[in-house]
C-alpha cells in the first residue's frame, strides 16, 4: 500500500483491487450518490470494470495516481476517496479536485482537511498552477467544502447530461484556486 500523504486525521493511499467492497458500499449509498447520478445503485461488475480501473490509473505527469483512498488515520476505516487529477494526463498545471466520502465522515471536516492537504501538495510538490472543482449548483455541502479549502466561485454552467437528475436544471458550478492566490493567502 502506497501512502500518498497523511493529515492530522486522514491517510490518503493508493487504491488496490481489495477496495472493491468499500467502493461498492460507497457507490451504492443513495445519499452519497445523490448529486452524482441521482442516487442510482452501481453493480459490483461496474465497480470492478469501470470505477476501479479509473482509480488505479497512474498519471504520467505526476508519476503517481490521481485518486486516493481516504482512511481514518487511527482506525484504518475506509472513508471514501479524493481526486486530484490533471485535466491533461501529460500536463500537471491544471488539476481537478474531487471527493466522495461516506456519511460517517460528513460534517466532521474530513473533506476540507483532505482537500487542503492535496492543494498544498499540488502547489508545493507537483507543479500545479490551478485547481478546479465542480459540483451541482444545489450541492451546498460540497460548495462549502470548496470554499473552506480556499477555492473561489468562478462560474455557473450547464452541461449536456445524458440523464437529468433532481437539481440539474439549476446547472453546475466551477470553483478555482490559482497558485498566486494560494501563495497570497498563506
Amino acid at each position: 500500500m502506497h501512502v500518498f500523504l497523511t493529515t492530522e486525521r486522514l491517510v490518503l493511499r493508493s487504491f488496490t483491487d481489495a477496495d472493491t467492497d468499500n467502493l461498492f458500499a460507497l457507490h451504492n449509498d443513495p445519499d452519497v450518490m445523490r448529486f452524482i447520478n441521482g442516487g442510482r445503485p452501481a453493480g459490483r461488475e461496474a465497480i470492478r470494470e469501470r470505477t476501479l480501473p479509473r482509480l488505479l490509473h497512474d498519471c504520467p505527469c505526476f508519476g503517481t495516481r490521481s485518486y486516493w483512498a481516504a482512511e481514518e488515520k487511527t482506525t484504518g476505516t475506509f472513508l471514501g476517496w479524493f481526486e486530484f487529477r490533471p485535466v491533461d494526463d501529460h500536463n500537471p498545471s491544471v488539476v481537478e479536485l474531487g471527493y466522495r466520502l461516506n456519511k460517517a465522515a460528513w460534517g466532521k471536516g474530513c473533506a476540507t482537511e483532505g482537500s487542503r492537504a492535496l492543494i498544498d501538495k499540488g502547489f508545493t510538490d507537483l507543479a500545479v498552477e490551478r485547481v478546479t472543482a465542480n459540483t451541482m449548483t444545489v450541492n451546498a455541502r460540497s460548495r462549502r467544502v470548496m470554499e473552506k479549502a480556499g477555492l473561489s466561485f468562478l462560474r455557473t454552467f450547464t452541461g449536456d447530461w445524458p440523464e437529468a437528475i433532481a437539481g440539474s436544471e439549476h446547472g453546475e458550478v466551477e470553483y478555482e484556486l490559482t497558485r498566486a492566490d494560494w501563495q497570497r493567502r498563506r
